[in-house]
């Protein structure tokens, strides 16, 4: 009799403290408070939680530490010991596959970090790498949590080298929803990609306040490191949204599009565009004549499945185009002159917007598809002086080292080093296709009459018609669509109209290639 009353005393001291866990876990779900959850929405803003079910399948999360309480003493601390410590982290599914996460709680603390916040991070970060599965971070935090001096900022330090770590292994992507200074901004400017809000999410280093102090320039959050700041000046934005809605819903599409890790290949997705689908739209879309713009956008839409596609740095360095596609189901990365900003040419950001996405493609197994239409590199003083050299070579750099499927289409004109650079066969492309109205060249055709034929030019009676005979004579001679051709430089000139098929067919022949690399630690990109 007594055993049995000893057994049911311990079942509910058992249900009892089943029942404290429950209410434990409420509290740590609710946050500190319905007003400060009101303030966060007052702002236009959701919270973390609520960021984390946008961004995950339903029911599908799984937090870690949910419990994590911080240990400092001083400063008023030692009485603000909030559960999850102003972050919280665990795992779910994107589509079904594993997603790593965490999401600063900008109601605890601001968002700010401190040495059990860093440490949760450092964990879930570990995971993902350990786990091969993408990294997402919500961010809404207010830098380094003062209070706790120098253990915040070793904590930022573990995170930047995991970041460094991950790096090229696993997907890592920063949804900047909230102010992020300092520690705060260095982190996300260490993954593959950065999405931002408008008016309610900022990344500087240094704030307008210490801006003011030291320079004495006055300047909003917005004016100095908001949204359209990043996407369209600095280029550390790589996608910017009007809503969280909207911008959480584009990182799920984005994750469809990518890999779990760097030993995988993204996932394919079928679809009911036929592989063989003819793009006779095509041969009206580009002017034969080279002075002519158009827009590269069309000629993806018309390419590539459903004319899908999402274009990286949209509003960054215009003059090149870098978007993430399908065609007959399988991923592909595309960079792409735009005739329609400064006629397509490759200047220093374009350059180094070009040469990061290309290595993102590299590391993470989607094949490179590169469309030229560019008459050279952008000439200038401020280039020159800028670095356009080093900049330049950056690009070089990544078509050169990258060794996934690669194939270069020369739309129309392809002159001087912008053609060599931008995946020309001589530094490595698996395959060089070029339409009838393709012009190689060292340069186009007037200027080289005009350095060919100088003398002949100066000492005519009529020196215009001397020049239009000898750019007739050196485009006939050194410029027909099948001089390149005729030297094994192109390996086919096609129909336009042909164009998907070829890429499709050429990308499933490339579907095995394997390519070795010389022993070594790394290399030593040109910086």
């Amino acid at each position: 009799m007594t055993v049995v009353d000893e057994t049911q005393g311990e079942a509910t001291d058992a249900r009892g403290r089943v029942a404290e866990l429950h209410a434990l876990r409420e509290e740590a779900k609710r946050g500190p408070s319905e007003r400060a959850t009101e303030a966060q929405h007052a702002k236009g803003k959701l919270t973390a939680r609520e960021r984390i079910e946008l961004l995950l399948d339903e029911g599908s999360f799984r937090e870690v530490e949910q419990l994590r309480r911080h240990r400092a003493t001083g400063f008023g601390l030692e009485n603000k010991k909030p559960y999850t410590d102003g972050v919280v982290t665990g795992w779910g599914t994107v589509d079904g596959r594993t997603v790593f996460v965490y999401a600063h709680d900008f109601r605890i603390f601001g968002g700010a970090l401190g040495e059990a916040h860093a440490t949760k991070i450092h964990k879930i970060m570990d995971m993902a790498i350990a786990a091969g599965a993408p990294l997402v971070s919500l961010n809404d935090g207010a830098g380094a949590r003062i209070q706790e001096g120098v253990s915040a900022l070793a904590g930022y330090g573990g995170i930047f080298q995991r970041n460094t770590k991950a790096s090229g292994v696993i997907p890592q992507i920063s949804v900047m929803l909230g102010p992020c200074a300092g520690g705060a901004a260095y982190s996300p400017a260490l993954t593959d990609f950065v999405f931002m809000v408008r008016e309610t999410s900022q990344m500087f280093i240094t704030g307008p306040d210490v801006v003011k102090a030291v320079t004495g320039e006055e300047i909003t959050q917005n004016g100095l490191g908001g949204a359209d700041v990043h996407a369209e000046t600095s280029g550390v934005c790589h996608f910017a949204y009007d809503d969280e809605e909207t911008c959480i819903a584009e990182v799920r599409y984005l994750l469809s599009l990518l890999p779990s890790n760097n030993r995988e290949n993204p996932p394919v997705h079928p679809t009911g565009d036929p592989a063989d689908r003819r793009g006779d739209a095509l041969l009206d879309l580009v002017p034969v004549d080279g002075n002519r713009p158009y827009d590269m956008h069309k000629v993806i839409e018309e390419l590539v499945d459903d004319g899908e596609f999402l274009e990286v740095h949209e509003r960054w360095a215009r003059n090149i185009v870098c978007a993430l596609a399908r065609l007959d189901g399988q991923v592909v990365g595309i960079v792409a002159n735009q005739p329609q900003t400064l006629a397509g040419v490759l200047d220093i950001e374009a350059s180094e917007k070009a040469a990061r996405f290309v290595q993102m493609c590299d590391a993470f197994n989607i094949p490179i598809i590169t469309l030229l239409d560019v008459p050279g590199f952008l000439p200038g003083v401020d280039q020159e002086h800028g670095g356009i050299i080093r900049h330049g070579a950056k690009l070089l750099y990544a078509y050169c080292n990258a060794t996934v499927p690669r194939i270069s289409l020369i739309l129309r004109k392809a002159y001087g080093g912008a053609y060599i650079v931008m995946d020309s066969q001589s530094i490595g492309a698996d395959l060089t296709y070029a339409w009838p109205t393709n012009e190689i060249a060292v340069m186009g055709a007037e200027g080289a009459a005009n350095v060919i034929f100088r003398r002949q030019i100066a000492d005519a009676e009529d020196p215009d018609a001397m020049r239009a005979r000898m750019v007739k004579e050196y485009k006939a001679e050194l410029m027909h669509p099948y001089y390149a051709a005729e030297r094994g430089l192109v390996d086919d000139v096609i129909d336009p109209a042909e164009t998907r098929e070829v890429l499709i067919r050429s990308l499933a022949m490339l579907r095995t290639k394997h390519a070795d690399l010389p022993s070594r630690k790394h290399g030593n990109p040109p910086q």
